[in-house]
């Protein structure tokens, strides 16, 4: 099946039935014994392909003196969408929030297009290293406008011109947001709030777009709109697309490759639809 058609039956939410239900205990066991049998990162190239925009090398990382990701590997190709899954605490959103320079380095490099950006600030991430972040968190200015919360996403950049061309082509590509541009952000339904949202990662136009959990409060009716939204942003302008989303089962039906998290180490990977397909997968974090 084609990654087109697999995306279009986008559906559901992924929450089994009362036959599947385990402990949280359990999981955490079981998940335990699935670490043990991590991939080899010869694996981990293969998934990528040949043209890598994102690495992630032996990377130690976490908040504080606590450390989060134990020596994790990551590669991510240019145009791929990959989905991390896992049990809550297993260092998913750590792993977006290293990549963007949230969080403490311990060991460990992290790579976008080739360029060490280890130790580079957030704002450098942002503005040289063709990063975006598009948090978890309602994140709209709602006293301000549509087109002024566009702007705020080029604020680091020099080029004013180039921000209000690319604040045009935003709302040209999306009239939802142009028929509201001059209205409060406040008045958005949750839908077009997360619409502006990954809209605004776009006006520095970045290569990849690091998105955390982006079904988090959306009403169902919202959620393929956002997952479509996404999927056109890899398939017609070639974003690349690393993300974290609650629910497993629609973030690998999506995903070109899933990774399996556990206690901030990779315990699988390999395609999304073989993920979703994984008995062993299915059974602990998806529901059965």
């Amino acid at each position: 099946m084609t990654e087109r058609r697999r995306r279009s039956r986008i559906s559901g939410h992924g929450l089994g039935n009362v036959d599947t239900v385990m402990s949280v205990d359990d999981v955490e066991r079981e998940a335990a014994e699935l670490r043990e049998s991590g991939p080899e990162p010869a694996e981990l190239d293969r998934l990528a392909g040949d043209d890598i925009v994102l690495t992630m090398d032996d990377l130690s990382a976490g908040y504080g003196r606590m450390q989060i990701l134990h020596r994790l590997q990551l590669r991510l190709g240019r145009g791929q969408s990959l989905c991390l899954i896992g049990p809550n605490g297993a260092g998913k959103s750590t792993v977006l929030h290293t990549a963007f320079g949230f969080t403490r380095v311990f060991g460990g490099t992290v790579t976008a297009d080739g360029r060490d950006i280890t130790a580079l600030p957030t704002s450098a991430r942002l503005r040289d290293g063709g990063l975006a972040y598009v948090l978890q968190d309602n994140s709209v200015f709602p006293d301000m406008t549509v087109e002024e919360n566009l702007l705020m996403g080029g604020y680091l950049s020099d080029d004013r011109a180039q921000v209000k061309q690319a604040v045009a082509h935003v709302l040209e590509k999306y009239p939802r947001l142009r028929e509201r541009a001059h209205n409060r952000a406040a008045v958005l339904s949750g839908g077009e709030r997360r619409l502006l949202e990954i809209s605004r990662a776009l006006i520095m136009n970045p290569a990849v777009l690091l998105v955390d959990e982006p079904s988090i409060g959306l009403e169902p009716r919202f959620i393929d709109m956002v997952f479509e939204i996404l999927a056109d942003l890899q398939e017609t302008e070639g974003k690349t697309i690393l993300m974290v989303e609650q629910n497993a089962r629609k973030g690998l039906e999506f995903a070109d490759i899933g990774y399996v998290l556990v206690s901030g180490q990779l315990a699988r990977a390999g395609p999304g639809s073989a993920l979703l397909d994984d008995e062993e997968v299915g059974r602990l974090f998806l529901g059965g």
